[in-house]
């Protein structure tokens, strides 16, 4: 890995270096930079109920996290009303969006990372518009220039296809790209790709024994992780 450096003040006012061992820091967005999980399975409970008329609990639904909208409608085997049931889904997450927020310590860690001169990305199973709706109301929004989501590759996640599309937007080698997500489908997109992965184990909901470089408990640690 080509190490990053970058000169930073110290509050004693010495200058430091601080190396950052990746060049691009890549993102999931759900269960790891925003906080959305109760918002998204309340969404999808509430649209449910109003579509088929079943109620179930919400951690019956806990299997939809991580994956894409289309897909989930497959696992809940819902055919006929898939399209009715996303719309209303995405109207619902749009209504509750004040139940979703950044992780604590996610946008100091931006901060960080930009200050060390690393290029941020998003890779997300998410659509374009389901992203905007999710991201737009966020100030961390403006920290992301490339955004990859599931309408952009033929193949979502655990497929290796939009870690790889990053690359190919931005000319980053896949020892160059550290990718940062809260699930096993974002781990094997990463391996798959020759990316190293990071496990955000603030964000994530199931087992945290997913493979990974790393594995930081909070975002601040994650930079402490990967500055030599």
């Amino acid at each position: 890995h080509m190490p990053l450096t970058i000169k930073s003040r110290s509050q004693s006012g010495r200058t430091e270096i601080i190396i950052m061992k990746y060049k691009h820091i890549v993102f999931d967005v759900d269960g790891t930079l925003l906080d959305t999980a109760e918002c998204i399975l309340y969404s999808l409970q509430q649209a449910l109920k109003t579509i088929t008329g079943s109620s179930p609990e919400l951690d019956e639904l806990t299997f939809v996290l991580g994956h894409t909208s289309v897909a989930n409608m497959e696992y809940l085997g819902i055919t006929d009303k898939a399209e009715e049931t996303i719309a209303l889904w995405v109207a619902n997450e749009d209504k509750y969006s004040d139940m979703m927020r950044p992780f604590d310590g996610i946008p100091e860690l931006l901060e960080t990372l930009k200050s060390a001169g690393c290029q941020l990305g998003i890779v997300t199973s998410r659509t374009h518009e389901e992203l905007d709706l999710v991201l737009d109301p966020h100030p961390i929004r403006s920290y992301f220039p490339v955004v990859i989501c599931s309408d952009d590759t033929e193949e979502p996640k655990p497929s290796p296809a939009p870690l790889l599309k990053y690359m190919e937007e931005t000319g980053a080698k896949s020892s160059e790209v550290l990718y940062i997500g809260d699930g096993v489908h974002d781990s094997t997109c990463a391996s798959a790709a020759g990316a190293h992965f990071a496990h955000a184990v603030w964000g994530a909901q199931g087992d945290v024994h997913v493979p990974a470089e790393y594995y930081p408990e909070t975002p601040a640690r994650l930079a402490e992780l990967i500055s030599e």
